[in-house]
């Protein structure tokens, strides 16, 4: 399985694949399966002993895509992402993202990003606790910022203190919705440019520094659309635009006509532009830059950019990228029908 140019490979003793919460396995250069860890036993529902030396090939209800993306990383030494691939386990079909990363010229990583499913994962829990303990801060933040509203003279000053109060009270809704486990979107009728401009508020507190200029269409009609969960991926956006050294970030919006969205047709299609002058995205990172934990800076979780093209899906759109150096634009597309 010896790739076509050279690339830097990892040992498989150098990836703690076994104890990690992510459904993993390791493949040999035939495809078939040779390890399989916790997580994805309990995603399979049957235990390691079942799926010990199982061809790939068993696994996929819909041949032979992962067949051929085996073939594919192994060939060009590279990451290999198939999305939404369905697969056979022990209660029937599931859905997942599936990334194959060649460890050394024998064995391959695969790795699985559930789509559904009804077991709450470990990542889950891990977030439903991170939002229970944000709400004691959460409370102390917005009394500290009515308290500042009342004592400022300034109009200024109490829009900023306003702004605060706002985004306390809407990271405290995201919050109540993990605790509460409602996953689905709630959606209403929205003037994007509405959310475009509170983006655009927050970041002239955060990172004045950042020249923001706006392209707008008048002619849009409302979109609907969860908004708070909207306008934390165009944030995300954001501030992936600001940690790859922008000093100007454009926020446009268009129409699309009949465009294909995760390979089905949609007659219109609100486009929202965010387009940055930074650094770029590097080359190496393209086929995995929505994956979580993938990130390009040494100190980064990788996760606001997934989080992104969640938020994306969950509205029936999707997140796109095009980059090189100084001219990188993140397209959020939604469909404009309910």
């Amino acid at each position: 399985m010896s790739p076509a140019a050279p690339a830097k490979l990892l040992s498989p003793a150098s990836v703690p694949w076994e104890a990690s919460a992510t459904p993993m396995a390791l493949l040999d250069r035939a495809a078939a399966l040779r390890g399989v860890n916790p997580a994805l036993q309990d995603w399979l529902a049957a235990p390691a002993r079942r799926w010990a030396g199982v061809a790939l090939a068993e696994l996929d209800a819909r041949p032979p895509q992962l067949s051929e993306a085996v073939l594919r990383a192994g060939n060009e030494g590279r990451r290999v992402r198939v999305r939404e691939a369905r697969l056979r386990s022990g209660t029937g079909d599931r859905v997942a993202d599936v990334l194959l990363t060649p460890l050394d010229e024998q064995q391959l990583l695969l790795e699985l990003w559930p789509l559904s499913g009804t077991t709450t994962s470990r990542a889950s829990e891990t977030l439903r606790g991170f939002a229970h303990e944000l709400r004691g801060p959460l409370a102390g933040m917005r009394g500290a910022a009515q308290l500042l509203r009342r004592r400022v003279g300034s109009a200024d000053l109490a829009a900023l203190a306003d702004l605060v109060v706002g985004e306390v009270d809407r990271l405290a809704a995201l919050s109540a919705r993990l605790l509460d486990n409602q996953a689905s979107v709630q959606t209403r009728p929205v003037n994007i440019h509405a959310v475009l401009e509170r983006v655009a508020a927050l970041l002239g507190g955060s990172a004045p520094q950042l020249r923001v200029r706006h392209d707008y269409d008048p002619s849009l009609p409302a979109v609907h659309i969860d908004a708070d969960r909207v306008q934390q991926a165009l944030l995300n956006l954001a501030q992936n635009a600001l940690e790859a050294g922008a000093s100007e970030l454009l926020l446009r919006t268009r129409v699309e006509h009949a465009l294909r969205i995760e390979g089905s047709a949609a007659r219109l299609i609100l486009r929202v532009d965010l387009a940055d002058d930074g650094r770029g995205i590097d080359a190496a990172l393209a086929d995995t830059l929505f994956e979580p934990m993938v990130s390009g800076r040494a100190d980064g979780h990788g996760l606001g950019l997934a989080i992104a093209r969640e938020i994306a899906r969950e509205h029936g759109g999707d997140l796109l990228c095009a980059s090189r150096p100084g001219a990188t634009v993140f397209s959020l597309l939604l469909p404009l029908a309910p």
